[in-house]
């Protein structure tokens, strides 16, 4: 049985891993592929951890054997051994691979199964991580920059090296940009990022990032120090679609996509009630910026909108929200923004321009 030390190597092919930390450590940063089995829940870490303090590493070991025995210890033994058999090429992991993922193996080999650790635990694997995506975003980068609704995400999904920074977070980066997905805490945020850096370098000999170009932050989550830096200095090719077709575009993901998956996750009624909170939502956190008249404005005709999708299915009145919007607000604001990064633009045309300029300028 060999133990697990290769970690770019584990995270570029997200392997299984069956993680025996607790649930509040898991829940402030996690590896892709892994699932939450612990050897001792937030309570019983808690309760060990002052015992620890209070009376010393035996006291503390026997304290925990004492809260894990019995009907729970083979409860968690076959949580284990299930996970086990569902992914062989899996590793066990703790904080630190010390006595956490060294009692669960022994449980398990008692059992008859062998499964290897992570040497280091969780701190070795989140320090590659971090390493990797300071090494890996030293590789040029061209970001892919236009008003929303330009289709800026799905040409980035769809170029070899694109890295969907917007996917990997959860969230689309506006105020509308929420997602049914909750956001990922940001280490966890941190660490699928440095995974599909891994991925996506270990694809092809030669490197070149295709990124979004986004802010210092997307929705909760922060893009690292390092990758900031990066894009600050990095080309930009700016995507310029015709109005129509941007429309089109939000209609399908602000109000078709979203209608529908709300009424996916939580049934008719409730599924429409929280697809207008979404709405809602929206437009208020972005109050202030529109002006209070504004605002009220534009949230009685999202209404009225609201009303017509629900009578009678069709989305066409909520173009008379978002057009003023975008024309008011949107725009503006990014063209700005885009002002200030003028000397980084080195190319400008429509999505199909775009791809064409990218492969033709690797």
């Amino acid at each position: 049985m060999k133990n697990g030390t290769d970690y770019c190597a584990i995270l570029r092919a997200e392997t299984p891993i069956i993680d025996v930390r607790a649930p509040v450590e898991f829940a402030h940063g996690a590896m892709p592929a892994a699932v939450n089995l612990p050897l001792m829940n937030d309570q019983e870490r808690a309760a060990v951890g002052t015992c620890y303090k209070r009376q010393g590493p035996e006291a503390a070991l026997a304290l925990g054997h004492e809260l894990v025995s019995g009907e729970t210890r083979q409860q968690r033994i076959a949580a284990w051994l299930e996970a086990c058999r569902q992914a062989p090429q899996g590793y066990l992991c703790c904080a630190r691979g010390g006595q956490r993922s060294h009692i669960t193996q022994s449980w398990i080999k008692a059992e008859g199964i062998d499964y290897p650790l992570i040497v280091g635990g969780y701190k070795a694997l989140r320090q590659a991580a971090m390493q990797a995506t300071e090494e890996l975003v030293r590789h040029p980068i061209v970001l892919i920059g236009g008003c929303t609704g330009n289709g800026k995400t799905p040409l980035v999904r769809q170029q070899p090296q694109g890295i969907d920074l917007e996917g990997l977070a959860h969230h689309r980066g506006s105020s509308f940009g929420r997602t049914l997905d909750a956001q990922f805490s940001q280490a966890t945020f941190e660490n699928h990022l440095a995974t599909a850096l891994l991925k996506g370098a270990h694809q092809q000999e030669r490197v070149r990032w295709v990124l979004e170009d986004e802010g210092r932050m997307i929705g909760a989550n922060h893009l690292p120090e390092c990758l900031r830096d990066r894009m600050a200095e990095s080309p930009i090719a700016v995507v310029e679609d015709p109005f129509d077709l941007r429309l089109e575009r939000l209609r399908e993901e602000y109000f078709t996509r979203m209608h529908h998956d709300f009424l996916a996750a939580y049934g008719e009624e409730k599924g429409w009630l929280e697809y207008c909170e979404y709405l809602h939502h929206g437009l208020f956190a972005i109050r202030r910026r529109l002006g209070l008249q504004r605002f009220a404005e534009l949230t009685a005709t999202l209404d009225d909108a609201l009303a017509e999708q629900q009578r009678s299915g069709s989305t066409e009145a909520h173009f008379a929200w978002l057009v003023p919007l975008l024309n008011e607000y949107y725009d503006p604001m990014y063209r700005y923004q885009l002002e200030k990064k003028a000397d980084k633009i080195v190319f400008r045309g429509t999505s199909e321009a775009v791809v064409h300029w990218l492969a033709t300028h690797a």
